[in-house]
């Protein structure tokens, strides 16, 4: 099993879930040296066989990630026009590093996020949110820059281009359960029940056949990617792939076996599906 020795980032591995607690207080300001520990880390655990669900969780009471640190923007390089660059920046490929990976990646949103701590939730697969401390701010705008490290791109595609303009022209406070129907965050819960649930969670994900967590996210990837007629020969053609490997046959075969078709097994059919990898 990797070891894993990161400043500012403890990382837990077990049951198949890599829990990383960001510990950067006060705020877990995105310092350079936070930057480069979150980038190095998503880059090794894309690769490791061990892990299938990423977990992102903070030690630090009352911020998930308050923002990139504005005195480290600061000094960033102006001499010169400005340019589009033709590959992607160090941050935008940590996120991408977050989407695109072949893991599950979560974040568990305590307490405040905003800037690039958002962009960073928004890379993630799924987000679960505090709905006692949660508090979500785009605040680029009245700094005079806007939300680039993806901000612009995901929070459109998650919540809508006018509910989008909303939140980062206006960089005003939402909350959880504002950020829960917009579609922000997956689901808003009392912060004591948050943790248990997201390990629940994860460690459910994490039991199932690794190759079909694997490839179905890489499908639902391809809703994004792709136009409609296109993604769906690609799910066509993952689906033959995964109806091939070795886990399929047995899996149905164990769900057939523990009740799965029958009326009693469908009327119950999510507890089943988390009881037949245990």
């Amino acid at each position: 099993m990797a070891t894993y020795d990161f400043d500012h980032l403890d990382v837990q591995i077990g049951d198949g879930v890599a829990t990383v607690m960001i510990d950067n207080p006060p705020l877990n300001l995105i310092t350079s040296a936070l930057f480069r520990s979150l980038a190095k880390c998503s880059a090794q655990l894309a690769g490791d066989d061990d892990v299938r669900v990423v977990v992102l969780r903070s030690a630090v009471p009352g911020f998930f990630i308050a923002h990139f640190d504005v005195e480290a923007i600061g000094t960033f390089p102006t001499d010169g026009p400005a340019v589009e660059e033709p590959e992607l920046g160090g941050f935008d490929r940590m996120c991408e590093a977050f989407r695109t990976m072949p893991k599950v990646t979560i974040a568990e949103l305590h307490g405040r996020v905003g800037g690039g701590g958002a962009e960073i939730a928004a890379a993630c697969d799924m987000r679960f949110a505090d709905d006692e401390t949660f508090m979500w701010n785009q605040m680029e705008v009245p700094l005079g820059i806007l939300p680039g490290g993806g901000g612009t791109q995901r929070i459109p595609r998650l919540i809508g281009m006018g509910r989008a303009m909303e939140m980062i022209l206006g960089a005003v406070d939402i909350d959880a359960a504002t950020a829960e129907r917009w579609g922000f965050v997956n689901r808003a819960m009392p912060g004591a029940d948050l943790p248990g649930f997201v390990d629940t969670f994860a460690r459910r994900i994490a039991s199932f056949p690794p190759d079909a967590v694997r490839v179905t996210k890489q499908a639902v990837l391809a809703a994004e990617d792709l136009p409609l007629v296109d993604g769906l020969r690609r799910e066509t053609y993952l689906f033959q792939m995964l109806l091939r490997s070795a886990d399929a046959g047995p899996a149905m075969r164990a769900f057939l076996d523990a009740g799965g078709q029958t009326v009693d097994g469908e009327s119950r059919v999510g507890d089943l599906m988390g009881e037949i990898h245990r």
